[in-house]
């Protein structure tokens, strides 16, 4: 079970942008081997933090426009938002611990 959603062009201002709880967004690709890697702890954290944090899911290469106006040239990259603002950002694959440090300070 997880509770990651889509974000694309359409929803980003609504479910990123104007969330009342920061939202963690993982920039990926289908043919990426380390986003397919991280891709079970991104689930995880989805459902251990329903309602704390926001896990948002951007698909490169459906969503290029996205994918250029935040600099994403590394997938996976995960960038966090709180208040509409981007706080925290990592390139690259890592442990569950990892990817929840990027949000423990902000929620």
């Amino acid at each position: 079970m997880s509770a990651v959603i889509t974000i694309t062009g359409n929803n980003f201002e609504r479910e990123v942008l104007q969330s009342p709880v920061p939202v963690l967004i993982d920039f990926w690709a289908e043919w990426c081997g380390p986003c397919k890697m991280i891709g079970p702890s991104i689930d995880q954290i989805s459902v251990e933090y329903e309602g704390i944090v926001k896990i948002g899911k951007i698909n490169v290469e459906a969503e290029s426009v996205l994918t250029g106006q935040h600099g994403v040239s590394t997938v996976p990259t995960l960038i966090l938002y709180k208040n509409g603002n981007i706080v925290n950002r990592k390139s690259g694959a890592g442990p569950k611990y990892e990817i929840e440090a990027l949000f423990k300070d902000y929620i």
